[in-house]
Order: C-alpha cells, then sequence, then structure tokens
C-alpha cells in the first residue's frame, strides 16, 4: 500500500530556529568545558551526532538566550554549508543541555508522527535529494527554514510509523555499539601514547636516555598537495579515484569510508597524488573563522584495499608521509597536539578562510623522538586497535547499506511492516 505524501508544513511537527540575536555567543564565548553544549557543524554528520570535539557556552551565557535549546526525541537538520546532516537527541545522550548554532533547525514531533520514523525519513536518500534540488546559495549552500517546509515527506499512519521506526532502530542499534567500541578504542590508543610518550609512565615519568627533542621534520619524509580533480570525465580527466575532504576526516578515523565524492582527476596527476598505506591526511583549510585546521585521519592498507580504485585528498588538505614505522605515532602525537589547540599559533587568514601553515608546524615544532624500541612496541600495540576499528567500521557500512536499502521499500509501503520480523 502506497502512503500519501504531505509537505512538512502540514504534519504534526514544529521546526524551531536557534537563537540570533544580539545575545549570540562570539567566538571567544565558545570554551572547551562549561555547562551547555553548543553545536558546531561538526557535532551533526551523516550518520547522527559526533561528539568527538565539543564547544561549551556558560550557564550565565546559556540564561540570555532565547530559541534553540533541545528536548529529547528532537531532530536537528543542518541548513547552511554542509546541508542536510540530521541527528536525533535520544535519550542515549548524556548531555543534558545542549543549543544549536544559527545554521540549524530543531524538529519537535508531536503525537501524530514517530521522531525515528522522521529522522529516518529525513536522513534518506529520497529527502535528501529533495535538498539538492531546492537549496539555495551558491557559494554557500543554504536550506531556509521556507524551504524546509515546502518539502515532502510519505506518511502512514502513526501505528506504521511505529513499527517502520522499530525496524529501523533494531539495525542501527548495531551501528551504535560499533561505533561506541570505536571511539573506547580510539580513545584507549590515545591514552596509551600519553602514557609513553607524554607522561613517561613506563619508564618510571622520566624519559629514557636514547630519547631525544627534534621537529616532525625528523620523522616526517615528506608532504602531498591534493587535488579536487573534474565532477565529469572531459579530455584527459578520466581516470576514477575516491577523494577524502576534511569533513570525511572523522569518518574515516572511526574506520568508516563515509560517503567520499568519486570524481575525476588527470592521469598524470593521479600517480603524483596517490594516497597509500601509513598516509595521514590533515585538513589544512578549515573553511570560516570558527572552523579549525589539523584534523587527521590515517590511511590504512585495508581502506585502500576496499576502495582500490584509488585514493587522493581535496586540495583543502595535505598527505604527511611519515618516515618507515613512524605513522601511528605520528597520528597520535598529531592528535594530542589537536586537542590542546596548538595549531591555532600556526593559522593564518583568521578573519577569512583559516589556512595552516603546515610547513611552519612541520619545521619549528619541538617533539619528542623515541628510540627504534619505543616506535616497534607502540605500533605492534596499536595496529591490534587499528585492526579492530576498521573491520568494526566495514561492519557499520555493511549494515547502513541494508538499512538504507529497506528503507525506501517501508516509506513506499513496498513492503507490508506487519510482516517483518527482526
Amino acid at each position: 500500500m502506497k502512503f500519501d505524501t504531505i509537505q512538512l508544513c502540514d504534519i504534526d511537527i514544529e521546526v524551531i530556529d536557534g537563537d540570533r540575536g544580539k545575545n549570540y555567543p562570539h567566538q571567544d564565548e565558545l570554551l572547551k568545558t562549561g555547562d551547555c553544549l553548543f553545536l558546531s557543524a561538526k557535532n551533526v554528520t551523516k550518520n547522527g551526532f559526533s561528539f568527538t570535539e565539543k564547544q561549551f557556552i556558560t550557564k550565565e551565557k546559556d540564561k540570555l538566550l532565547n530559541n534553540g535549546r533541545l528536548k529529547h526525541g528532537d531532530i536537528v537538520i543542518t541548513t547552511r554549508g554542509t546541508v542536510g546532516n540530521v541527528a536525533l537527541y535520544s535519550n542515549e545522550i548524556f548531555y543534558d543541555k545542549i543549543r544549536i548554532n544559527s545554521g540549524m533547525l530543531i524538529i519537535r514531533c508531536g503525537d501524530k508522527i514517530d521522531n525515528y520514523y522522521l529522522y529516518q525519513v529525513l536522513r534518506s536518500k529520497w529527502f535528501q535529494n529533495q535538498i539538492l534540488s531546492i537549496q539555495s546559495g551558491s557559494a554557500q549552500p543554504q536550506l531556509p527554514k521556507s524551504h524546509f517546509h515546502r518539502m515532502t515527506i510519505p506518511v502512514p499512519d502513526v501505528n506504521t510509523q511505529h513499527r517502520i521506526a522499530s525496524i529501523l532502530s533494531s539495525i542501527d542499534e548495531k551501528i551504535v555499539v560499533n561505533t561506541a567500541i570505536n571511539e573506547n578504542l580510539e580513545q584507549q590508543a590515545q591514552a596509551i601514547f600519553k602514557s609513553w610518550f607524554v607522561d613517561f609512565e613506563p619508564f618510571g615519568g622520566v624519559m629514557p636516555d636514547d630519547w631525544c627533542l627534534g621537529t616532525f621534520s625528523d620523522i616526517i619524509e615528506s608532504t602531498l598537495g591534493g587535488d579536487w580533480g573534474k565532477e565529469t570525465s572531459t579530455g584527459n580527466y578520466t581516470e576514477r579515484v575516491y577523494c577524502i575532504r576534511g569533513a570525511d576526516i572523522p569518518e574515516v578515523k572511526a574506520g568508516n569510508k563515509g560517503k567520499m565524492p568519486t570524481r575525476y582527476i588527470l592521469p598524470k596527476n593521479f600517480k603524483n597524488k596517490k594516497l597509500i598505506a601509513n598516509d595521514i591526511v590533515v585538513e589544512i583549510s578549515g573553511g570560516s573563522p570558527t572552523q579549525s585546521t589539523g584534523r587527521v585521519a590515517a590511511i590504512s592498507q585495508s581502506l585502500l584495499d576496499r576502495y582500490d580504485c584509488g585514493m587522493v585528498c581535496t586540495n583543502f588538505c595535505r598527505a604527511i608521509k611519515p618516515c618507515e614505522g613512524y605513522s601511528y605515532y605520528t597520528y597520535y602525537y598529531w592528535q594530542y597536539l589537536y586537542d590542546r589547540n596548538v595549531f591555532f599559533s600556526y593559522e593564518n587568514g583568521t578573519t577569512g578562510i583559516k589556512n595552516l601553515d603546515l610547513s611552519g608546524f612541520v619545521e619549528t615544532e619541538s617533539i619528542i623522538i623515541p628510540s627504534n624500541k619505543a616506535i616497534q612496541e607502540f605500533n605492534s600495540l596499536i595496529d591490534s586497535f587499528h585492526s579492530r576499528i576498521f573491520k568494526n567500521g566495514q561492519e557499520n557500512e555493511n549494515i547502513a547499506a541494508l538499512r538504507d536499502t529497506l528503507l525506501p521499500k517501508l516509506m513506499n509501503g513496498e513492503i507490508d511492516v506487519s510482516k517483518v520480523r527482526i
């Protein structure tokens, strides 16, 4: 049975803007810790919420703001820049106070709309194609609230919505579990790095005598620029490759490729710009004054084997090529410094797009260079972590593909939900 398609303005939802008044937080009012989590575009991804990077406002600042505070059960959709990312503020999210920024909308469901059903519909390819067809703004894509209201979704009766939501949530639970495991593994690996190479805990709290000080230039052989290529095959632009953007880095870190765009690039450039195992991709252009640079992703052989048409990074990133054996060490050292805002002092263009002075950072930032024996022991330990992370990420991709295949069949009534058993 095919379900009726209805405009969003005619269904039982409330669409809420964030606060845009005089009390909207300035950049210097966004803190690493605080009373209320203030969402950035990095927190709302294609796969729901991500809290690997967080910013907060104070209790006093929160009280000055009007619209934009989330309630459990709300849906968030991004409406500026990266448009159409959707996340659900479920009861499992442990932040009690969350506000959206000015580039998002809150969707709050009434009794006649199941919020999990709506969440799945909004993130579906079917709905995302609507966004692509109507979003405005050439320099910075936007989805105005008025346009969002005019978009349509299939709306079965509420009992059918509940059943569809139950089917899809049972699939998503496995993705949530795998993602939580991967985040824990990544945190464990980072903790081991800090214990060994910052606090020197296995060495009695003192740096071993056979270690020394240096810079990243001592353990990095070279860096490699990126290339966007062409959207379509024209002339010599015929080689198909996956192109990693800064926005893809969190998903690559989690062991999940995500949906990197496949683009065309000159064959002669492809050979020179091709990523290889143990390369590290770093974001060197933040995109706006409020977005920082320096995020990194490690390129594994497993990742390259699965997407064997090849990978490059965009010209807003660089590929770092560490010396043999130093890939994990460089990656986690870079993460350690990123979490401590070290890259801020190496950025320029702070009144427009932020850019990282990569050569200045690599050549001048003082680091510890351990012995070869310590590096080998660290690699052996961390390699097992990364193998598990990739395996879980690959499983998540397969599960997500199953969900995305099933969703449109449930949405259009092609599958009788009363007969589905999970």
